[in-house]
């Protein structure tokens, strides 16, 4: 039997593949939960569900909670837990988790935290996703629950990844090995920065927990904390996602990086450096902020995307010279050696590609002089939903749809259909995010959930919000199928035996030699000209439109 992740997987001890394979169930039925409130939500603001806006805000509250919280983070938690495991074993030691105790408990937390979320989303006020206190300052129990939630779930991103770490590092200093290989690197660092954002979460909602239970005084300073963990909420998954890419290359093909370890050490260490200042942007609808600070968070953020970006160059890089030495010609003919047959690849493949619209509309959005006049429009769920849909979520489905039947035994259920769902779900998105793109243009507010106004807003208003509602529907029906058709393949007899071990493609042993590979380097200058335009033309259409920044600073 080859040493190989899968292998590793197979062999994991029954426990922890019973505490990954519960994170990650918890993780699809957050998901689905999370798609049904986004897909009510569309509709209302469609105007295709006549409900009363409180309705819509309740709708909006549990997707937000289900799907921007729990759903992206059970999965990140599953997906480190599997993979650190899997890890530890490289070279030929045991594999399993250290610490097992603190994975449970974490695990236990966040379930507890979820089921908390829900009841605080339909009792009294819609708390919305990042339940303010000042919003329900005459509900304080309402308060309490949603801030108990959170706080369970901070303290659960703080031991899952402590049992993660703990599983990677004892291998250290032994004969075996020296130092972590990349991907052991990169699943360290990403249980570092879900220990962050466990702290960040318990920052934000334990003064307003305390005030809600009599322990405290009012949070007046929440919306600093919430700006802190919106930031790691928003763009630290992206990490995630080049992570699951990296070892998806390793899984579907055996290739790995022809850049070699430390190269790739380098670039995930790059989220150290660039994600945290680029903070600065969420609030620059602050009135009290200097000009200098807004200009810095500016130019600080064309960095974000470095790291990502660099990632995504090394991975296209390797697959593509790996598939020219395997006999492929043409600037793109390289693309039909991967293993297409496997789920996973074609939800991959369409995250890079959103991840491709999301980066170009997020350059628009932190220019200091286009952000307070497009934060409060719906320009932001309409670029937000290629990054957190499109490229995040498409990705960590991926990641689970090979994770699973090795922990499982069981094959994927309906996988021709699994192959094309990414696909329909990415073009329901394309509609959806240019609709909503567009409509942030033109001044549609994000807050609000009948946007006719009356009949006093433009016509156009509506048109637009119809695409959004129709783009949704198709986005939000083909993700809910994938996610049951993966949660429904985790149940039942196992039918997997003595399969082989070896990756769909086997490109592990292939000789490289000198292949070029232009797909990734093209692609970069696709996205800058992208941002380039989206920009130009968000600043022309802002010229013409008498449209006025209101709402609260930030996101």
């Amino acid at each position: 039997m080859s040493d190989t992740i899968v292998s590793r997987l197979r062999s994991l001890p029954r426990q922890d593949r019973r505490i990954v394979i519960f994170l990650a169930v918890a993780a699809l039925v957050a998901l689905i939960i999370g798609l049904a409130g986004g897909l009510l939500t569309a509709l209302v603001r469609a105007g295709f569900l006549p409900v009363l806006p409180e309705s819509g805000y309740r709708f909006l509250s549990v997707h937000g909670l289900s799907a921007f919280f729990y759903w992206l983070y059970f999965a990140q938690a599953a997906l480190l837990l599997g993979f650190s495991a899997a890890e530890r074993g490289n070279g030929g030691g045991k594999t399993g988790l250290v610490k097992h105790p603190l994975a449970l408990s974490g695990s236990i937390a966040m379930v507890l935290g979820f089921g908390l979320g829900l009841l605080a989303s339909v009792m009294g006020s819609p708390p919305l996703y990042d339940g303010k206190a000042d919003l329900l300052v005459d509900e304080p129990m309402t308060a309490l629950v949603c801030s108990l939630g959170y706080v369970l779930l901070g303290l659960g991103l703080i031991l899952v990844p402590a049992s993660a770490i703990a599983t990677l590092l004892p291998s250290l200093g032994r004969s075996r090995r020296r130092s972590l290989d990349a991907l052991g690197f990169a699943l360290l660092a990403w249980a570092g920065f879900l220990i962050v954002t466990g702290f960040a979460a318990i920052h934000a909602f334990l003064p307003a927990l305390l005030w809600a239970a009599g322990l405290g005084a009012f949070p007046a300073s929440q919306e600093t904390g919430w700006h802190i963990l919106f930031h790691n909420l928003h763009y630290l998954p992206l990490m995630a996602t080049v992570v699951v890419w990296y070892i998806l290359m390793q899984v579907l093909t055996g290739a790995k990086s022809v850049f070699g370890a430390r190269f790739s050490k380098l670039v995930f260490s790059l989220y150290l450096v660039f994600v945290p200042p680029t903070s600065l942007y969420h609030m620059f609808l602050d009135p009290g902020l200097p000009e200098y600070v807004k200009v810095a968070g500016s130019a600080l953020s064309l960095f974000v995307s470095v790291p990502t970006l660099t990632a995504f160059l090394v991975i296209v890089a390797t697959l593509e010279v790996h598939a020219r030495a395997s006999g492929a010609t043409g600037l793109f003919g390289w693309l039909r050696k991967l293993p297409w047959e496997h789920p996973a690849t074609n939800a991959a493949s369409m995250a890079v590609v959103n991840m491709i619209f999301g980066i170009s509309l997020a350059f628009v959005l932190i220019q200091e002089k286009l952000a307070p006049l497009l934060s409060d429009t719906f320009f932001v769920p309409g670029y937000f939903h290629f990054f957190t849909v499109g490229t995040v979520s498409l990705s960590l489905l991926a990641g689970l749809t090979a994770l699973l039947p090795e922990l499982t035994g069981r094959p994927l259920r309906a996988p021709g259909l699994l192959r094309s769902l990414p696909w329909v779900a990415s073009a329901g998105l394309l509609v959806f995010g240019s609709a909503g793109v567009a409509a942030g243009y033109m001044g549609v507010p994000r807050r609000v959930m009948d946007v006719t106004y009356g009949g006093e807003a433009p016509a156009v208003w509506s048109t637009l919000m119809g695409f959004v509602g129709l783009g949704g529907t198709v986005m939000a029906l083909s993700l809910l199928a994938y996610a049951a058709i993966a949660l429904a393949s985790v149940f039942g007899r196992s039918e997997t035996a003595e399969a082989s071990y070896r990756a769909p493609v086997q490109w592990e042993a292939l000789p490289v030699g000198r292949n070029a590979a232009w797909t990734g380097p093209v692609s970069i200058l696709v996205i800058a000209v992208a941002m380039y335009g989206f920009s130009t033309l968000g600043f022309e259409l802002l010229q013409a439109v008498p449209l006025i920044a209101t709402g609260e600073m930030g996101h």
